[in-house]
Formats: structure tokens, C-alpha cells, sequence
């Protein structure tokens, strides 16, 4: 394995990434608050990502979903607007799987030749590509107009007669209609549509997404979704029809295959564990077999699963959330019981054994920014997870466009509330990410000099963690144990070895808001195994200040500033 091979990930949706639109009204209209399209993502902006260490990148809501921005005059179908969230809608209620999203394209009709264009400028950049399944769920609206010869849609021969079928590829209420969740205001009260009405016809109604077998859903379920049926009869104790294979199994693989051959070099997989790990082994393996390369990531959260989607549902990766980035969460926000014991728990237990197939991030499109007043109040203390983050493992490491500036995610966008997050399901302008990207020079000419600084550091560390052999594919060696009797230790600096025969380098961060000093005291088995004894010198790979010891058995002098850390390499 070479040194690079540990894949550094950045996620970016288009509609957000290259819009210099500034206006962010309220449920604004793609007219209103503008929107970021595939070319935005030019040879300067890839060239950058390449620069900050980033093998691939994750374009998300690029597949065709339901949207309040009418689309007919391209013979698009417009969505009824009440299933719909958002005015932009929701990218995870796919509508086409076999589209493109036409708010992404300057040409609507050209649409899936910019995207294809898109791609082939991440390879030339040497940057690989990945893109969302939605395997659990799709629009309500769900109708495919770009299809190719030969593709069955989705429902095309069901039996809506039947509760639940193997054949169907969605399960029914018969007898009953559709109805939308009261208390929907779809758009805002500015937004008109003679398809705002409260109606939706569908009869008999569909069960929802999130495992709702009924035609009421609520507000809060994901009622602008249906769900896919794998052969799983959920109202008879979950009784399986795996043989013969569903016809919802075949229709996904022409999906993954009619993207993968579009040049996709991978899949992030939404909500995993609501498909049958069954059908997970049976699509990778057949996709792999043609596509040795491809990979897949799966989001999921069932620490007691793990296992059972890597080696039997054959992903190549997991996120990590249940468990490194809710305990790297609890110590960012100084939660009054976090400690960095809780990290341990999390190698020790939950990932023991599998710590390579986790995705380790403090940010993605569901979660809360780190600056935000909801985490960890500023980007700037974000540094001491993030080091953690990249640095604890071989797996894969992923940062969510802007985080890189401190953006905050603040305001009332529309469908989302100021909630720390930024929008999915709204237009809308990026406010310190719209800084680096100022007005499409892609030069950082906005940012203050913190942010600045706060996007070198996040370059440098990336970099490290791809270009030096003891992070990309060294062991691990943890240091707490050694160390909790240290003078200056306390429960929320973390510290761990990782190493190879020509690479050692020491990891220690600190979750105080203040500044810790503390020897850190290597082990004697460990400096038996790595020969060392006497006077070791150390270069700090963040600032490249230099550090000597006298005596490596008596401990190293460590000074960490507040919400910072090191990585002493030896």
C-alpha cells in the first residue's frame, strides 16, 4: 500500500458551492437566492481541493429530486409542492434516477452532459468521484423521464392491491388515499402554485420512507418519501422473499451501473441498515466483479451491525458518527461529563478490529457545523477533534465544504431554521464559504486572517495524514493508560503513538479551553519494540518547531495551547 492511500474526502452540494449569490431571502426562489451550478466547479476550484490533500470528492444532490421550481418547459413533470421540502427540495426524494438535478446546469437541456463534464475534470485533476444511492426511499413524486431503453419504472408492475408483494417494488394501504401532513406550508407564504392545495393524489397511498405503513404520515416523518420494498414484509414479523431476487434488487443495480459507467468511482449509500445486508452482498459483489476499483460507503449508525455490513454486506467503509464523532462531539462543546476516555471506547469496543473500514468527520450535510453556537462556538476549536479525526486511523477522513472557514451555518433559510445547520432543502448563499470563494476567484480575498490560517491548518493536516506512512498505514498505540498518572495529565487530552519501522509520530490534543503541560511518558515494552533509549529529537508537523528530550525513558515535555494539539514526529 502506498503512503497515499488513505482517502481524504470533501463533500460539497453544487447548488451551494459556487453560488456568489449574497440575498439568502427567506424561502427564496432559485431566481431570488441563486443557485451554484456543475461548471462552477472549474479547474481552479478542483485544482484547490487537490492542493488541501483531498483524494475525492463527494458531489451530493447531484441525481434529479423533487424541487418547487417548475421545470415543464424542458419536459421535466412538476412536483406537487405539498411532498415536496423546500423550495430546492430535498436531494435525498430522488424523482429520476436516472437525471440530473436541472437547478445544476446552465443548459437544462444539456444537463447530463455538464455533469459528465463535471467528472471528467475531477479525474483530469486527478481527483476521483462519488456520488449518492438512496437505496431505502424516493420522491413521492417519483416518475423517470430520461430512463433508458429497456428500464422498468419503479412501481411500473405492481399490484397495489396488495399491502405488501414480493414483486412490488413498493408497499400499499389499499383502501386508503394519501394525506398530507397538517400544518405543511409548502414554500412559505410567499409561494404560489396552483398545486399548493393541501391535496396530493395517491391512491392507494404509498407507505413512507421512514418505515410509516400508513397514509397519514406526520409532519415529521419523511412523508415527501416512499418506500422501496427488498422482499421484506415489515407488518409480518419481517419475514424475508429474497428467492427469488426481488425486481427492486435488478432495477438498483442498473442504477449503481449506469452511473459507475458514467466515470462515478463510488457510492455513499444513505441510511444503509433500512436495506437488507443480504442485498447489499449481492449488488457489491456483482458491481465489484466488473468494477474491481468501485467503492462504497454506507452511512450508518447501528454500532452492534458494523460488522455484518463490512464483511457480509461487503462495504468498504462505515461512518463512524455512533461513537468517535459523538464523543469528539461531547469534548468540542465541553460537555460537562466528556472526558477522552470516551475516544477509547470507541476503538476498544465498537470498532475494535474494523477501525480501518470507519469514516471519521466532525461535519456533514446532517450535522451541526463546528462553529456553530450548537457545537463548538468557533472553527478555531475545532482543531483538537479534528486532529483526532484524521490522525486516529487508516480509514478514510471527510470535511464538509466551508467547515475549512468556520462556517456557521446560522440563519432561517426557509424548510431549515437556524439550527447550526446549512440548508439541504432550500437555495441559499454560504456566507463565510462564499468568502474563500469570492465572487468566483476561488482565492480566499474575503476571509479575515483567522480563517485564513484556520483553512491552512486544515490543508497541512490533511496533508499529513495522506503523505506520512506511520497515519496512512501505521499501528496504533494508545498512550492513556501510561500517562494518567503523568504530572499534567487530565481526562481531556488524548494521546497515541501511531508508527511504522520508518515513521513514528506522537499524537497528543487538548479539549481544555486552556493551556496543559504535561511528560508524556512512553512505555517500556513500547520503547523496546521501537529501540529507542537516551536523547530523541522531534519535529511538530503543524509548525515545525523542533523538540528534544534528553532522556526519551523519563518522558517528553509536551506544551499544548487551548483547544489545540500535536504531532511530534521521531
Amino acid at each position: 500500500m502506498a503512503a497515499d492511500d488513505k482517502l481524504i474526502i470533501y463533500q460539497l452540494l453544487p447548488r451551494l458551492f459556487g453560488n456568489t449569490n449574497t440575498r439568502n431571502k427567506y424561502y427564496g426562489s432559485i431566481e431570488e437566492n441563486g443557485c451554484g451550478k456543475f461548471n462552477d466547479i472549474n479547474d481552479k476550484a478542483l485544482q484547490e481541493f487537490k492542493k488541501m490533500g483531498f483524494t475525492h470528492v463527494w458531489y451530493t444532490g447531484i441525481i434529479e429530486h423533487a424541487t418547487m421550481t417548475d421545470y415543464s418547459a424542458f419536459g421535466i413533470k412538476p412536483h406537487d409542492p405539498d411532498v415536496v421540502k423546500g423550495r430546492a427540495g430535498s436531494p435525498y426524494a430522488v424523482s429520476d434516477y436516472y437525471d440530473v438535478d436541472p437547478d445544476l446546469a446552465v443548459d437544462v437541456n444539456k444537463r447530463m452532459e455538464e455533469f459528465e463534464a463535471l467528472v471528467k475534470r475531477s479525474h483530469a485533476n486527478d481527483l476521483k468521484v462519488i456520488i449518492d444511492l438512496v437505496p431505502n426511499h424516493v420522491a413521492r413524486t417519483y416518475s423517470s423521464d430520461s430512463k433508458p431503453d429497456g428500464i422498468i419504472d419503479f412501481g411500473a408492475n405492481d399490484d397495489p392491491s396488495k399491502a405488501f408483494s414480493p414483486l412490488n417494488d413498493f408497499y400499499y394501504t389499499p383502501g386508503q388515499s394519501f394525506v398530507v401532513p397538517k400544518g405543511y406550508n409548502p414554500g412559505g407564504d410567499e409561494f404560489t402554485s396552483p398545486l399548493k392545495d393541501g391535496l396530493f393524489d395517491e391512491n392507494p397511498a404509498k407507505a413512507t420512507g421512514n418505515d410509516r405503513f400508513t397514509s397519514a404520515p406526520s409532519i415529521n416523518d419523511w412523508f415527501e418519501t416512499v418506500k422501496l420494498n427488498y422482499g421484506i414484509d415489515y407488518l409480518d414479523y419481517r419475514k424475508t422473499y429474497f428467492e427469488p431476487v426481488p425486481p427492486l434488487w435488478h432495477k438498483i443495480y442498473d442504477i449503481l451501473r449506469f452511473w459507475t459507467e458514467k466515470g462515478v468511482d463510488g457510492f455513499r449509500c444513505d441510511m444503509v441498515e433500512m436495506v437488507p445486508v443480504a442485498f447489499w452482498n449481492w449488488v457489491i459483489t456483482r458491481l465489484k466483479a466488473l468494477y474491481p476499483d468501485l467503492i462504497f460507503i454506507g452511512e450508518a449508525y447501528d454500532t452492534g451491525k458494523y460488522r455484518e455490513y463490512i464483511f457480509e454486506g461487503k462495504f468498504d467503509y462505515l461512518y463512524d458518527k455512533v461513537g468517535l464523532y459523538d464523543a469528539i462531539r461531547k469534548l468540542t462543546y465541553s460537555q460537562w461529563d466528556a472526558t477522552t476516555w470516551d475516544i477509547n471506547q470507541v476503538w476498544n469496543n465498537d470498532t475494535r478490529g474494523i477501525d480501518e473500514h470507519m469514516l471519521r468527520f466532525m461535519e456533514n450535510h446532517d450535522e451541526q457545523r463546528v462553529a456553530s453556537r450548537y457545537f463548538g462556538d468557533h472553527g478555531w476549536n475545532g482543531v483538537p477533534g479534528m486532529i483526532v479525526t484524521a490522525s486516529l486511523n487508516t480509514g478514510p477522513v471527510m470535511i464538509y465544504m466551508g467547515q475549512e472557514v468556520g462556517e456557521q451555518g446560522g440563519g432561517y433559510e426557509g424548510f431549515s431554521n437556524d439550527d447550526g445547520r446549512t440548508t439541504i432543502f432550500d437555495y441559499w448563499g454560504v456566507p463565510d464559504h462564499q468568502k474563500w470563494l469570492n465572487n468566483g476567484l476561488m482565492d480566499g480575498g474575503q476571509l479575515s486572517d483567522g480563517q485564513r490560517q484556520l483553512r491552512e491548518f486544515y490543508g497541512k493536516l490533511l496533508r499529513i495524514a495522506r503523505e506520512n506512512e506511520a497515519m496512512s498505514k501505521g499501528e496504533f498505540w494508545e498512550l492513556m493508560l501510561a500517562n494518567e498518572h503523568q504530572p499534567g495529565f487530565d481526562e481531556r487530552l488524548y494521546l497515541y503513538l501511531r508508527y511504522t519501522d520508518q515513521q513514528r509520530i506522537l499524537v497528543v490534543a487538548n479539549f481544555n479551553r486552556d493551556e496543559r503541560n504535561i511528560e508524556v511518558l512512553l512505555p517500556a515494552d513500547l520503547l523496546q519494540l521501537l529501540k529507542l533509549s537516551g536523547s530523541v529529537q522531534f519535529k511538530e508537523l503543524l509548525s515545525g518547531d523542533s523538540l528534544t528530550t534528553d532522556n526519551i525513558g523519563k518522558g517528553i515535555p509536551v506544551k499544548l495551547p487551548p483547544m489545540g494539539g500535536v504531532l511530534l514526529e521521531f
